[in-house]
């Protein structure tokens, strides 16, 4: 694995990628493996050939190449919440975006072929109790494969080819969508609920902080227990909405 980085790394390096970049690009890359358990060649490729992939060459306008696709609108990272990356991602599959992985950060790393770009569809798998390998075992001959990685989920693409033939290939794809993340109504509600949660909280250890009145005291207990029963309320609801949406 360490020589497979180390190679990567130096031919970065050759192609005049800033060595902030490189080390960066190496620590993402070396952590995916690390998580996934993947070798590094079976899962990028021969290492020339990756080290392309990311932009090592550099144009005559002294960019790397994959600054120039980004320009272009033919790299793009995005990210959504679990109420609507699944969606998200077979809505953008429509539009000829493949993704290559799933960074720490979360985001989805992808691009669009600029010369025949062609439909991908996209599912996601909860890989606990059964395993990475066996979810990945069970879904291969249907065509799907590994693209990401996140906590317990995994994310399988396949090209649109495997369900619609020819008619996967897009003749005038729309342009790169603008924003990168895509967050749903119900994510943001619980996401606001536990602010509310935690502000209530904090004000209650405030407001009972170096206070002598039991009225207070008592106020403050009331609050703060209040917020603790909320919050459990607030975990289960998001544990049945996941539930829901798989």
């Amino acid at each position: 694995m360490s020589d497979y980085f180390d190679e990567l790394a130096a031919l970065l390096r050759d192609r005049g990628v800033p060595a902030e970049r490189v080390a960066s690009t190496i620590e993402e890359l070396a952590g995916h493996v690390a998580e996934s358990g993947a070798d590094p060649e079976e899962e990028f490729g021969p290492v020339a050939a990756f080290a392309d992939s990311l932009g090592g060459v550099t144009g005559d306008d002294g960019t790397a190449g994959d600054e120039r696709t980004a320009s272009t609108g033919e790299s793009w990272s995005w990210t959504a919440d679990i109420f609507a990356d699944e969606r998200r991602l077979n809505e953008f599959g429509e539009q000829g975006w493949e993704v290559d992985r799933v960074d720490r950060r979360g985001m989805f790393v992808s691009h669009r072929d600029p010369e025949r770009p062609q439909r991908w569809e996209y599912r996601r798998e909860t890989v606990w109790p059964e395993g990475r390998r066996a979810v990945t075992e069970r879904l291969a001959p249907d065509g799907w494969e590994p693209c990401g990685t996140w906590f317990l989920y995994e994310y399988f693409k396949r090209p649109g080819a495997a369900s619609v033939g020819p008619a996967a290939e897009i003749g005038s794809p729309p342009p790169a969508p603008g924003g990168r993340l895509f967050f749903s109504v119900r994510f943001l509600l619980i996401l606001a609920a536990c602010v509310l949660l935690a502000v209530v909280s904090l004000w209650a250890v405030v407001g009972s902080g170096g206070s002598g009145d039991a009225g207070a005291g008592f106020a403050a207990g009331v609050a703060t227990g209040a917020g603790v029963g909320a919050a459990a309320g607030a975990a289960v609801a998001l544990w049945r909405l996941t539930r829901r949406d798989r």
